[in-house]
């Protein structure tokens, strides 16, 4: 017993060991630890620190609990400089609060942006962006539109938070290449699309509000050709998506309404396999969590980082669903 007793002291002495404590923090902050999309973001995160144990550095992956907290997103960072981490990756879920909150607090430690970056004339708080190039994002799901429907129709977004640059920015990328025209801030009949009224909808990253929105639109807009879904957010809720879209099932596979949409995880695919989409064009985010504290270290040291840091795109159809993912 006595052994025993000495074992347990000294198992206690090595996790409160100085070299444990002294670990330094790369904080990678997500817009809410509800979406599915950054729980593969963290896995990254996790990764790197299963890979890297010897690091004085450790990532930790961080958030709201919910997606729909922007200001508890924004007062997290501000705990986070208050404490004095050694760097921050954000992915900011209202830019403009963000940006004033890290002019206010002018932190000293390096801090990045992760998946949705500051709006352009704020980018000068952060030292790069890691991330999707989401213009790109949106092009490419307005191209996989136009080849599915080449004569036009009637469309409805659906977005995220009203000031998340990323959504936005894809957004601009679809209406910009489907219109055939720059600065194009809602459809009304270029190259035969239109925005139909209510539209674009507004999930703010609420996988529920999603999916209604989803059943509701469809319901009041039968003749719809095409419901762009910016972000995966209904695709996260499989059962409930499913619900909608099987009651869709003849007009998907005839064509008559198409689906597209963001992100390309496991039920997403899922969904495009059973013909409940007709493209996915996926992102990046464990390649997203699994680079940041590497690019933090980099910035902490003084060496030179490029702006921006792009993690490409992955675009999937039904046909090449199989293969069409990155290794």
């Amino acid at each position: 017993m006595g052994k025993r007793l000495l074992l347990i002291a000294a198992a206690a002495v090595l996790v409160a060991s100085p070299a444990l404590a002294e670990k330094k923090t790369l904080a990678v902050v997500v817009k809410g630890l509800d979406n599915p999309f950054f729980s593969v973001l963290g896995s990254g995160c996790a990764k790197w620190n299963s890979e890297n144990p010897d690091s004085e550095y450790e990532c930790l992956y961080t958030g709201p609990a919910l997606s729909s907290d922007e200001a508890g997103e924004v007062q997290l960072v501000a705990d986070l400089i208050a404490k004095g981490v050694a760097g921050i990756a954000i992915s900011p879920s209202n830019a403009p609060a963000m940006a004033a909150m890290l002019r206010e607090k002018a932190p000293t430690m390096p801090i990045m942006t992760i998946d949705a970056d500051l709006q352009s004339e704020d980018r000068e708080l952060r030292k790069t962006y890691l991330g999707t190039k989401n213009t790109e994002m949106g092009v490419k799901m307005a191209q996989h539109l136009m080849g599915l429907k080449p004569e036009g129709g009637t469309v409805c977004l659906q977005l995220g938070n009203v000031a998340a640059n990323n959504i936005n920015e894809r957004a601009a990328g679809f209406r910009d290449t489907i219109a055939g025209a720059e600065g194009i801030e809602r459809l009304t009949g270029q190259n035969g699309w239109t925005e139909i009224d209510g539209c674009p909808v507004f999930t703010n990253d609420d996988i529920a509000t999603a999916n209604q929105q989803l059943a509701d639109v469809t319901a009041a807009n039968p003749d719809l050709d095409a419901f762009i879904l910016v972000g995966g957010w209904a695709q996260f809720g499989p059962e409930a998506y499913a619900a909608t879209t099987t009651q869709l099932e003849p007009r998907l596979k005839a064509n008559d309404l198409i689906i597209i949409a963001g992100d390309t995880l496991p039920p997403q695919m899922d969904a495009l396999k059973a013909g409940h989409s007709h493209a996915q064009v996926g992102q990046r985010p464990f390649e997203m969590g699994y680079r940041a504290p590497t690019v933090l270290i980099d910035l902490i040291n003084g060496k030179a980082v490029d702006d921006p840091l792009y993690t490409g795109l992955d675009e999937c159809t039904q046909e090449t669903a199989d293969s069409c993912l990155a290794k």
